[in-house]
């Protein structure tokens, strides 16, 4: 479980320093980015912010339900493909969030802190958990929910970290 963490992290990270590359995959003629870029609410860089903020709650919520509702099932390795494309759909998002913004630096990063701070919040719950984790009845090895917090911390994080790089660091300037 250790290694699919570590290669998730590097894919994301990789995904982090090519951000050039992957932001220009979906340009300006994007129809998502032409409807958001022509909306008036959208360039008010708090309600932007909170728009990105309630899309990561979306999609969290959608991945872990889709997680969870797979525990039912005895297929292998499908969850690892939704958590897959939970990631890409986050990072499409984000992508087209960057590229229909159109305020100023400083107001870009706004949108960034508040949009991803979603995350953080996550990851104070998570450390929360961890702190306060007890075992439910005498005897029980709490281990393995320790190992899962750490692993959702650092998830999170990365997330938050991802999320505000993409969203609140300006894209190449297109002449």
């Amino acid at each position: 479980m250790s290694v699919i963490l570590f290669i998730g992290v590097l894919g994301v990270l990789s995904a982090i320093f090519f951000k050039g590359s992957v932001i220009d995959m979906f340009g300006k003629n994007n129809r998502l980015v032409l409807k958001l870029e022509n909306a008036k609410w959208f360039q008010n860089h708090w309600i932007a912010g909170i728009f990105v903020f309630s899309m990561n709650a979306v999609l969290f919520v959608l991945t872990g339900s889709l997680l969870y509702l797979l525990m039912y099932f005895s297929i292998p390795f499908v969850h690892l493909l939704v958590m897959v494309f939970g990631v890409m759909g986050s990072i499409f998002s984000w992508v087209l969030i960057n590229n229909a913004w159109q305020g100023t630096k400083r107001n870009r990063l706004k949108v960034g802190a508040v949009g991803s701070s979603f995350y953080i919040f996550l990851t104070f719950i998570f450390a929360y958990w961890f702190v306060t984790l007890k075992p439910s009845y005498p005897g029980e090895d709490t281990f393995m929910g320790a190992i899962g917090l750490i692993f959702a911390i650092i998830v999170t994080t990365v997330a938050f970290i991802t999320c505000f790089v993409i969203t609140g660091f300006s894209k190449k300037n297109v002449a």
